[in-house]
C-alpha cells in the first residue's frame, strides 16, 4: 500500500521491538512529562532493550544538551549516554554549518543545547546583534526565557542575516498541561519581522538525516505522540512510525488524520513496543466498513458508527480505517463523537 493514502492501521505478529531494530523515541509526552517519567515508559523500554533493540532518544527541544537529558533518562531508571540522543539543536547546528563559514559566530536565541551543538560544528555562539553574526539560530528556551532576546533577533533579521529555528512546535507538554512550545516563540519573531526561518526539526528532512546519521539505524521505527511532527516526520522519511496516546494526540484528532499524518501503529502507550499489532480487516467489497477485535467500524451518511465490544484500542483501531478510507487524500470530516464516547477516548 502507498504510504501517501494509508487506510488503516498496520497489524505486525511480532512485538514491535522484535521487528525494527531501533525505535528512534520522542521524549516529552512519550517517555516522560513535566520530567516525570510517563507510566510503563521504564519496564518497556528495559524490555526492549534487554530484547536487542537499540533505543535512540530524538527530541525538537533544543533547551538541553545530550548530556543532561542522558542524565535526565538515568535517573529516571533508563540508563542512557549522551550518544543515544539526537536533538534539533544539533540538526540546526548542522544545517548552519553547512551555509556559513567555519568559526562563524552565530546569535542564539535559546538554551545551552543550542550553545553546545553550534560549538561542536565549529561555530561560536554570540548574544547580541552588534556581535556582528552570520546567523540567528532560535530555540526553545524555557519559561524564563527574557521577551528581550526576540528583539535581538529582530534587530539582525531585520539587517538581513539569515534565521534559523531548531523547531516550530506551537506546545510543549509538562506535568501541569500544554505550554507554548519554541513555535510559538518563532511566531512573535516572525510576525516581528516578516522573515522565513529555515527550519531544521521534525517533521523536516534535516532532523530525519541528523538521526540516522548519528544512529545508523536500518530498520526504524519512529515512537511519537504528535502527528504533525513525530509522525510526519516518519512519513517525510519513508519509515515506519508508533503513535502513543501519552501525550498531545486525542482520539478525534488520530481519527481526523490527514494522509502524511497517519502512523503505521497506534497503542495507548510503550507498552505497545512490546506486543504484536491486531490486524485490522475490511468487512465486505465496497462499504468502509472494518474490524478490528471485537469492534466493527463503519464510515455512515455523516458519522463513524461503532459496534461490539472489547479492548478500547481495538474499537480506534477499527475507527481509524473507517475514517481514514472516509477520508482519503484528505482529513476525515465526519462526526466521530458518538464512536469515541463508547470507547472512552
Amino acid at each position: 500500500m502507498s504510504r501517501s493514502v494509508r487506510t488503516r492501521p498496520e497489524g505486525s505478529g511480532r512485538g514491535l521491538s522484535e521487528a525494527y531494530d531501533t525505535a528512534l523515541l520522542d521524549l516529552d509526552g512519550v517517555v516522560y512529562a513535566g520530567g516525570n517519567a510517563i507510566a510503563h515508559a521504564v519496564d518497556s523500554l528495559a524490555s526492549a532493550r534487554a530484547g536487542g533493540m537499540h533505543l535512540a532518544y530524538v527530541t525538537n527541544n533544543a533547551l538541553r544538551t545530550p548530556d543532561a537529558v542522558a542524565e535526565h533518562l538515568t535517573e529516571l531508571g533508563i540508563p542512557t549516554g549522551a550518544d543515544d540522543v539526537i536533538t534539533s539543536a544539533q540538526a540546526v547546528a548542522r544545517l548552519i554549518a553547512e551555509q556559513v563559514p567555519s568559526g562563524a559566530r552565530v546569535l542564539v536565541i535559546g538554551g545551552e543545547g543550542l550553545r553546545v551543538a553550534l560549538r561542536e560544528r565549529g561555530l561560536e555562539p554570540v548574544e547580541s546583534a552588534e556581535d556582528d553574526p552570520a546567523a540567528v539560530v532560535q530555540g526553545f528556551g524555557g519559561p524564563d526565557l527574557p521577551w528581550g532576546r526576540f528583539a535581538e533577533a529582530c534587530y539582525a533579521i531585520a539587517r538581513g542575516v539569515p534565521w534559523y529555528a531548531s523547531n516550530t512546535d506551537l506546545t510543549i507538554p509538562g506535568a501541569r498541561g500544554i505550554a507554548p512550545g519554541n513555535g510559538a516563540a518563532v511566531e512573535v519573531v516572525r510576525i516581528a519581522t516578516g522573515a522565513e526561518p529555515q527550519v531544521a526539526g521534525k517533521p523536516l528532512p534535516p532532523m530525519h538525516r541528523e538521526t540516522i546519521l548519528r544512529t545508523g539505524a536500518q530498520r526504524p521505527l519512529v515512537v511519537g505522540d504528535r502527528l504533525d511532527t513525530d509522525i510526519e516526520g516518519a512519513f517525510n522519511g519513508e519509515v515506519d512510525s508508533l503513535l502513543v496516546l501519552t501525550g498531545v494526540t486525542d482520539g478525534a484528532q488520530l481519527l481526523a488524520a490527514p494522509p502524511q499524518h497517519r502512523p503505521t501503529y497506534v497503542d495507548a502507550d510503550l507498552r505497545g513496543l512490546l506486543t504484536g499489532q491486531p490486524e485490522v480487516t475490511r468487512e465486505g467489497d465496497g462499504d468502509a466498513r472494518f474490524r478490528c477485535g471485537g469492534w466493527t467500524a463503519t464510515a455512515g451518511q455523516d458519522r463513524l458508527e461503532l459496534t461490539g465490544d472489547g479492548a478500547a484500542l481495538d474499537g480506534l483501531r477499527a475507527l481509524c480505517a473507517a475514517a481514514w478510507t472516509a477520508g482519503g487524500d484528505a482529513a476525515c470530516g465526519l462526526d466521530s463523537g458518538k464512536a469515541l464516547a463508547r470507547l472512552g477516548l
